[in-house]
């Protein structure tokens, strides 16, 4: 059902507490998600954001519970991808006289996703569209996380509408954060972060700087994902400031996956070195772990340590994938060292080195490889690897 956030403004979305994987490469989403789209009820009816397709109906419903649908004068797409813009289609059917708003690089996202004859308007950044008592401001903010996202604000309610900024993918009985357990609300909000945002780190900044700089009053942040930030709504966007930062925890992760127990009682050892001088630590066996919560330790620890056996002259099929990731988000401000057994050859721990280098994550420590089992010597080396690690973290 349809929720009014403010006055003549409705939360009239989705609920979507059934999805546990999202986006084509599969972020975990062990609490659901939602699809939140925003009616704007004034002189003008505006419409922002929509849903994914599957939820069109829902929508509509919502839609119709405050408004007839084809009285929307605008519907505004801050962003193309399709768990945002899947109902556009519905919508303006039903809307024929409404003009659909994007960003300048919306004009390609959206018509390269539906070829459809739509009326687009596409805005400047700082562009203003009076709707009566209300006026609607849109700030360009490329790459967070799309080359086409914008924010839209509205004036005269002071809410800032930044569809996947400060987002959480978080199903909820209640729309408002002051409503919903915290630590869950701010796990969620952090792992949305740590997972889709951490590359665009530099903009993020830039951004909320930006943004900061207007000056505009905003009481209510309003994304497209999760719930509404209504108590203390800069309290999320200061998180986002210290996430952007990338200062690290004084900690460390050790990701590994072993066949017979050689690599993980390296690991053990590692990681009772690194206990000895005081650091807190975590072992994740990455066979049995979901990588999306894996990013998350990985993101707030100082330290990353991967270790696996060599197969097939190469790294297990388990832990390859982090390396790949490790790539794309581009980590900022951690230390690595690699460690591994081995059979016949060794050439896993050379390539887990490259790929932290390659990710800009520094090698701070001598790696380690074992023939066979570890002997004692090699988990003494591997303790030894913990301790100096230690003391990188520290400083």
């Amino acid at each position: 059902m349809a929720v009014e956030i403010s006055k003549g403004v409705y939360w009239v979305g989705a609920v979507d507490w059934g999805i546990r994987k999202f986006h084509g490469y599969e972020l975990s989403t062990h609490r659901g998600s939602s699809y939140n789209a925003y009616l704007i009820v004034d002189e003008k009816v505006a419409l922002i954001d929509t849903v994914w397709e599957p939820f069109s109906d829902r929508l509509l419903d919502n839609i119709r519970e405050i408004v007839d649908p084809s009285k929307i004068d605008y519907v505004v797409a801050n962003h193309a991808e399709m768990d945002h813009s899947g109902a556009l289609p519905e919508v303006i059917r039903i809307a024929t006289n409404a003009t659909l708003i994007t960003s300048k690089r919306g004009l390609e996202s959206i018509p390269g996703h539906f070829h459809q004859n739509w009326n687009i308007h596409a805005v400047s950044n700082g562009e203003h569209l009076p709707l009566g008592s209300s006026e609607l401001l849109f700030i360009d903010a490329p790459m967070l996380h799309w080359p086409d996202s914008m924010f839209t604000y509205l004036s005269g309610r002071n809410i800032l509408m930044p569809n996947d900024a400060f987002g959480q993918h978080y199903a909820a009985a209640f729309r408002f954060n002051d409503e919903v357990d915290q630590e869950e609300l701010y796990e969620e909000a952090l792992k949305y972060y740590a997972n889709i945002l951490t590359p665009f780190s530099d903009l993020v900044l830039k951004k909320i700087d930006e943004l900061l700089s207007l000056q505009i009053p905003v009481d209510i942040i309003a994304p497209s994902h999760g719930v509404i930030w209504r108590k203390d709504p800069l309290k999320i966007v200061k998180n986002y400031q210290e996430w952007a930062r990338q200062i690290p925890q004084k900690g460390a992760v050790i990701l590994y996956d072993t066949m017979w127990k050689a690599t993980l009682r390296m690991a053990e050892a590692i990681s009772g070195g690194l206990t000895v001088k005081g650091i807190p630590n975590k072992l994740i066996h990455l066979a049995a772990s979901d990588r999306n919560d894996v990013i998350v330790e990985v993101f707030k620890a100082k330290a990353v340590i991967i270790g696996s056996p060599t197969l097939n002259s190469g790294i297990l099929p388990t832990v390859a994938p982090m390396l790949e990731d490790f790539r794309g988000l581009k980590f900022k401000n951690k230390v690595g060292a690699a460690f591994g057994s081995y059979g016949w050859s060794d050439e896993a721990v050379d390539k887990i080195e490259e790929a932290l280098s390659e990710a800009g994550i520094k090698v701070a420590a001598k790696s380690i490889k074992a023939k066979w089992q570890p002997d004692e010597a090699a988990l003494d080396c591997c303790r030894q690897l913990g301790e100096e690690l230690a003391e990188e973290i520290a400083r």
